[in-house]
């Protein structure tokens, strides 16, 4: 297995979101080669080789893209002279005036971590719930109420009136979004009066739990359950604590747990091309702050604009 491949199957079982890239075709004298390879992760930083400077203050700019929408994309990076290099249909195109090699293709996948589901109880229903979620692709896990849930983008109690209360309570402090409690309606209002909830607090639970389908066996209330959670998954209501990122278009909220900032992007100030600040990444010291650049050359230039070099 190769280095890259060791490394994505440990960011996958610590469920941190990334981008795997692979060079699909490249035309001489690109520096990277067919089959090449690098995992991009949502700090911007890249681990592999996918193409030399230029070619990688595209990939991490595209690539933070996808991370953001979840969908795959074919990056082709073109010089200002990309000669007869072969047109490739719905695929992303950068023009980079300071690449001095070959056009490349890359191919961009985002990984991202399966929401996990906490089910609480071992009810028809909870056993229900696992088995669907399984479908779904979505991962399952069972901490409450005898600890604090690990990171998770919903908790479902189905206990039937056992530990309602403090898995509820565990859940809010441990800042879960989607917090569903299977009850009738007179007893799910009871249970949730006696808690004394904030209305944020109140607003994050669901009870009755699910979509009203008309649901009656334990299958068809699982299934009403996690509609109503895929549609707030999709609509973007939901944060994942895992990630430390919301679902596309989740708002803010005063009890939402904290999220990384995603890094800032800066323009190359003489060739235009944007650029992600990181580690290795050509920059330029002035008296009004940081400059970033695409390359060294770039950097260069702009210094000797200034007087600095």
């Amino acid at each position: 297995m190769s280095v890259v491949a060791d490394r994505a199957l440990e960011l996958t079982e610590s469920r941190t979101p990334f981008v795997h890239a692979t060079v699909v075709r490249a035309q001489a004298p690109a520096s990277a080669c067919t089959g090449d390879e690098a995992i991009i992760l949502p700090d911007g930083s890249i681990e592999g080789f996918v193409g030399g400077q230029c070619a990688e203050g595209s990939v991490r700019v595209a690539a933070l893209n996808a991370l953001g929408s979840g969908a795959s994309t074919l990056l082709r990076v073109l010089p200002e002279e990309s000669g007869d290099f072969p047109e490739t249909p719905g695929a992303q195109v950068v023009v980079n005036p300071c690449l001095s090699g070959g056009a490349i293709e890359i191919f961009l996948k985002p990984v991202l971590p399966p929401p996990v589901v906490e089910i609480v109880g071992g009810s028809p229903i909870a056993r229900a719930l696992s088995q669907l979620c399984a479908v779904l692709g979505y991962a399952t896990r069972h901490s409450l109420p005898a600890s604090d849930p690990e990171p998770t983008a919903a908790v479902v109690i189905a206990s039937h009136g056992r530990d309602e209360q403090e898995s509820i309570r565990r859940a809010l402090d441990a800042g879960v979004s989607y917090i569903a409690l299977v009850a009738s309606p007179r007893r799910g209002a009871a249970v949730l009066d006696e808690m004394g909830l904030t209305c944020g607090e109140r607003g994050r639970i669901s009870s009755p739990a699910g979509l009203d389908l008309g649901s009656r066996t334990a299958g068809e209330v699982a299934v009403s359950i996690l509609a109503e959670l895929v549609g707030r998954l999709r609509r973007g209501e939901l944060v994942d604590p895992t990630t430390t990122e919301p679902t596309a278009g989740a708002t803010e909220s005063a009890e939402a747990p904290a999220r990384a900032e995603a890094p800032l992007m800066h323009v190359d100030p003489v060739c235009g091309m944007s650029v992600i600040p990181g580690d290795g990444v050509p920059h330029l010291e002035t008296d009004e702050g940081t400059i970033w650049f695409c390359n060294p050359r770039c950097r260069d230039r702009h210094a000797a604009e200034l007087g600095l070099s």
